[in-house]
């Protein structure tokens, strides 16, 4: 089944890898015109020859940018609309973890998560709302993670700006029905990165394989489907709620987790 964004514009946040580079590999094979930012332009550069040489066709724009900084966020927004027309899909998917409990998480550090948690879906909702007014099919779409209502003591910081995250889309969600435009999110399990990848070489059985050594950590974190997500897991599911399949769908954060989750 088509996703049917044959045409559209999407912007992807944090696209150089990961999910969010999946999530553009798959607009683009969808016939998308697609732009992605991220701040370090080597990955960037390496993403975008990544999709050119797989999609020689492909209508793309990257920018290194900064989501924390507004101003920059506004420039890669007008560029967008210079290279690629008027934007249809949002897609924010910035933003990392912090290890940490209570006791040993200083203000700043509360502070950094607060903003990098926030600001990186402020700052682009801001940049690209007007030009998603003007679409017939606008959706921004958020990705956050199951700690927003499963929270973990190791990670007291992230589970709050996480929760914090998921009660903005919904408002936001609220807000922009005037618009025309749909707000969701998905919720994120474990899912296989390079932060896994680098703790899988320093493992201390080297003949155990990638499969077997993920799987031994899913399995002990008790996830029922007992392996971690593939970046293409989410990202297809991101591409779902941005696109018109889900045009009654808002307000809505669909669980990615492999059965994680233990909340109602």
């Amino acid at each position: 089944m088509s996703f049917q964004v044959e045409g559209k514009v999407a912007v992807v946040t944090g696209g150089s890898s990961g999910i969010g580079l999946a999530a553009v590999e798959i607009l683009v094979a969808e016939g998308a015109k697609v732009a992605w930012c991220g701040r370090d332009e080597e990955r960037l550069n390496a993403s975008k020859f990544y999709i050119l040489e797989k999609y020689p066709h492909a209508n793309i724009f990257t920018k290194a940018c900064n989501v924390l900084k507004k101003e920059e966020v506004q420039q890669f927004a007008k560029d967008v609309k210079l290279n690629l027309g008027n934007v249809d899909m949002l897609i924010n998917n910035a933003g990392q973890g912090r290890v940490s409990n209570f006791e040993n998480t200083q203000d700043e550090d509360w502070m950094k998560e607060i903003e990098l948690k926030y600001f990186s879906v402020l700052h682009p909702v801001r940049a690209f709302l007007e030009d998603l007014k003007h679409s017939a099919n606008a959706s921004i779409t958020n990705v956050n993670s199951l700690l927003a209502l499963q929270p973990e003591p190791h990670m007291i910081a992230t589970s709050s700006a996480r929760a914090a995250l998921l009660n903005l889309t919904h408002s936001l969600a609220h807000e922009f029905t005037q618009y025309g435009v749909r707000v969701n999110s998905i919720l994120l399990g474990m899912v296989e990165s390079a932060q896994w990848k680098r703790r899988y070489e320093t493992r201390s059985d080297l003949n155990q394989s990638w499969k077997e050594w993920t799987g031994n950590i899913a399995k002990n974190r008790g996830i029922p489907m007992q392996r971690l997500g593939r970046p293409e897991e989410p990202a297809r599911a991101l591409v779902f709620l941005a696109s018109p399949l889900a045009s009654y769908t808002t307000g809505e954060a669909l669980d990615v987790s492999g059965g994680f989750n233990k909340h109602l």
